[in-house]
């Protein structure tokens, strides 16, 4: 089956008080083939709902995620995937076999094992943050005092970032997030600073090696320093951004569904539910390539709608409810194949450790406004909540 370039179906974008994930993305998955759409930058791509299709394309090696191949998507007219010319080490738009030397690298830093040493330290973080909010007396904004800095203080410590700095780290890095409260030149700037302080801060370690993150990767001797700092850059963004977002809609579910506060398996399933990367996906093909009965030609791009696969009720029961108690780990959140994201490991245990404490420490914590009137990201790349008022 073909779809003819005229035969354009209007792109789903979020709109505030609709449904996420957009309603569109259900009907959808029930078209022959894929769907033809525009982005607002003009972009013309194939949107991907079903979640077999989407784990077609991301395992495809004829379709690539380097956005200097032509066609390549844009999905903002600003921000994106920038290219090695750019952010030389932003390796999640490098394609293999080259992309294999820099996952390689890096995969045992955040191995099931890694993670677990690493515990103490988010516990600790986490009961710091929480400690500030509860400071502030009866109320707080949960995305600002709890959520945002969690993250950003864990990766920070990981990285070996001398704890006087860190303030400055973690205060650049939400600038750099904050697309709603920070301005284009402001996130410029953000960029800039942030880049070379990671530039120092490489050429510190390479002078005095610690037991963190960055000296390891030196010693390793597969990466160069200019490829390293991309590489933290890009942890940097990914795990606090959308870390971050996960928290704060994590927190309302589950307040929401008190029942399955304290169980263990909450985390795979917030993130299949909320799917807070739906749209980071992008990818063009570089060769013909058939998905899911539709041609996709050379040079079109392509993008995997991920909160459309977390909701296919090909792959999930029940697809639209919040349920724990499901086998949720076959969810898409992490992206799959060989992009699949690397951190998700370190991600599971912010979120465990997040949510055991903040529910154990506060236990009368309550939103302190209509859910349905909080400000959700629904001009953002990655969903999720500007501030979450609360009160305990």
């Amino acid at each position: 089956m073909t779809v003819s370039d005229q035969e354009i179906t209007a792109f789903p974008v979020r709109v505030p008080g609709a449904p996420y994930p957009p309603c569109p993305y259900a009907e959808f998955r029930e078209r022959p083939g894929l769907v033809r759409s525009e982005l607002p930058t003009g972009s013309r791509v194939w949107l991907v709902t079903r979640h077999e299709d989407v784990r077609a394309v991301l395992t495809d090696r004829r379709i690539s995620s380097n956005p200097s191949r032509e066609g390549f998507p844009s999905v903002a007219r600003t921000g994106g995937v920038p290219s090695q010319e750019q952010i030389p080490g932003w390796f999640v738009g490098i394609d293999p076999p080259e992309h294999d030397r820099f996952r390689k690298a890096l995969i045992p830093e955040f191995s099931v094992r890694r993670i677990k040493e690493w515990r103490p330290l988010i516990q600790e973080t986490v009961d710091r943050c929480l400690d500030r909010m509860l400071e502030l007396g009866g109320s707080a904004d949960l995305v600002a005092e709890f959520a945002l800095p969690v993250p950003s203080l864990v990766i920070s410590t990981m990285l070996g970032v001398p704890f006087v700095d860190r303030d400055f780290f973690e205060s650049r890095t939400r600038t750099l997030v904050d697309l709603k409260a920070s301005t284009e030149d402001e996130r410029d700037l953000a960029v800039r600073e942030l880049l070379r302080y990671i530039g120092r801060l490489i050429a510190l370690k390479q002078k005095r090696p610690g037991e963190d993150l960055v000296s390891r990767l030196l010693a390793t001797g597969v990466l160069s320093p200019q490829e390293l700092t991309g590489v933290i850059m890009l942890l940097l963004i990914a795990g606090h951004e959308t870390t971050a977002n996960n928290i704060a809609l994590g927190v309302v579910t589950l307040l929401a569904n008190p029942q399955w506060i304290g169980d263990e398996r909450v985390a795979d399933e917030l993130l299949r539910y909320h799917s807070v990367a739906d749209l980071v996906s992008l990818r063009v093909a570089v060769e013909d390539v058939e998905v899911g009965g539709q041609l996709i030609r050379a040079g079109e791009g392509i993008m995997p709608l991920i909160a459309g696969a977390n909701r296919d009720l090909a792959a999930f029961e029940r697809p639209d409810e919040f349920d724990p108690g499901r086998s949720a780990r076959q969810h898409v959140a992490f992206g799959y194949g060989v992009h699949q994201c690397l951190g998700q490991n370190l991600v599971r245990a912010e979120m465990d450790i997040v949510y055991r404490t903040l529910f154990r420490r506060v236990p009368t914590l309550a939103i302190d406004a209509d859910v349905d009137a909080l400000p959700f990201k629904y001009d953002g790349t990655i969903f999720g909540l500007h501030a979450l008022p609360v009160r305990w």
